[in-house]
């Protein structure tokens, strides 16, 4: 089987967290990950195609599931990001805010459990897993990207010599040994494919194995964070939920101030759950409201989104049966009585808060009383009868 060229990796990160980012970063950085995110979600529609048709589907399940959750996790986040961005109306809060956004923990979670990584580590999480399911599924886009792809291999061992170097002492031996021999494989090909060698039936196994390898590292560095510090990990949550908090508020006074009606939940303030506290039996507690929390940001974050994207379906809807409208023969009664529904739901759009009620009876009129028109409306006739009906000659 073969499908497109893989997605490039993830863009690097600008900053670090509680750092204010310079607004020129934040934009390329934004930019690049939005294309990264469109691109990773069209590559993942196409590997769970290839995933249910492949003999292997039931084993493939829990990856496809997973690398699926991991982009929804970046990809909400990406758009909590964008809401405090602002179109690049921000100051230095708001960009120490975003640093918070992108190097705070997100929650990825999956049929698998979840995972509390940053923005950065859930990206090449699921680089890793994209990497890994091409592999197994033998996607192979052809001798011609050979080289792109030890390209590849070659960046991702460089970046598992990074995360070894954060192994604990325990672990680390054993990581710098798989290390190198994934070095001494790449390595390896590379010299074959230099000298003419076919390596095609090589380099896939040396994939899942690299993939395998980084994902590994870095499920086993974020575990490692969670368990050694929890007092640490709960300050650092309740800052990223702070942050996730200003965001929604702000997406739902947008969403108040444009459609009506507008979803009434509350946004959670994560600061009245008081200071973090520090003995075991009161953290453990600490921490089940924070999750409390973090799950009412979200449901709060689709409500008030959906409601905004409702108002941008139903203009959608409106001006494409303007359009089908003007694609065929009206009478002028049925023409004027068209045009008066649409200048009504153009005026319902135009105010706001936009009475999505109101624009939903508008749009849905509008399309009864075409659908009407169209099948009990006038007929082209032929020759003869089409003269006289049109007052002509024949």
């Amino acid at each position: 089987m073969t499908v497109g060229t893989p997605t490039a990796s993830a863009p690097a990160p600008p900053g670090r967290i509680g750092s204010s980012i310079p607004a020129k970063d934040l934009l390329s950085f934004l930019d690049a990950l939005g294309t990264w995110r469109d691109r990773r979600r069209a590559e993942l529609d196409e590997l769970d195609q290839a995933a249910l048709q492949s003999e292997d589907a039931d084993a493939l399940s829990a990856d496809v599931v997973l690398s699926m959750a991991v982009w929804k996790a970046v990809s909400d986040r990406y758009e909590l990001i964008l809401v405090t961005w602002d179109s690049g109306r921000v100051g230095p809060t708001e960009t120490e805010r975003i640093s918070t956004l992108i190097w705070g923990g997100l929650d990825t979670g999956g049929a698998s459990g979840s995972l509390a990584v940053s923005l950065p580590e859930a990206c090449t999480l699921s680089d890793a897993l994209a990497s890994t399911l091409r592999a197994k599924l033998a996607l192979e886009p052809g001798d011609a990207d050979l080289a792109a792809r030890l390209r590849q291999l070659r960046a991702q061992v460089e970046r598992i010599n990074d995360l070894v170097a954060r192994e604990p002492a325990a672990s680390r031996n054993e990581a710098i040994a798989a290390h190198h021999d994934l070095d001494r494989r790449v390595t390896d090909l590379t010299e074959r494919a230099k000298r003419g060698a076919d390596v095609g039936g090589l380099i896939g196994p040396l994939e899942i194995d690299a993939a395998r390898n980084e994902r590994d590292l870095i499920v086993g560095g974020a575990t490692r964070r969670e368990r050694a510090a929890d007092v640490a990990r709960a300050r650092a949550v309740r800052t990223e939920l702070e942050a996730q908090g200003q965001a929604v508020r702000a997406l739902a006074d947008r969403c108040v101030a444009e459609v009506t009606p507008a979803p009434r939940l509350g946004v959670p303030d994560v600061t009245a759950l008081g200071p973090v506290p520090n003995t075991p039996a009161e953290l453990e507690k600490y921490l089940t409201r924070l999750d409390a929390v973090r799950r009412a940001l979200g449901q709060a974050q689709s409500a008030y989104r959906a409601a905004l994207e409702r108002r941008d379906e139903l203009a959608g809807r409106l001006d494409a049966y303007q359009v089908k409208a003007g694609s065929v023969a009206r009478t002028s009664g049925t023409t004027e009585d068209l045009a008066e529904l649409y200048r009504r739901g153009r005026e319902v759009l135009d105010s706001e808060p936009v009475n999505l009620v109101r624009l939903g009876a508008l749009v849905a009129a509008y399309q009864t009383y075409l659908d009407t028109s169209l099948a009990t409306g006038p007929k082209p006739q032929q020759g003869h009868e089409s003269g006289r009906a049109t007052g002509g000659t024949t």
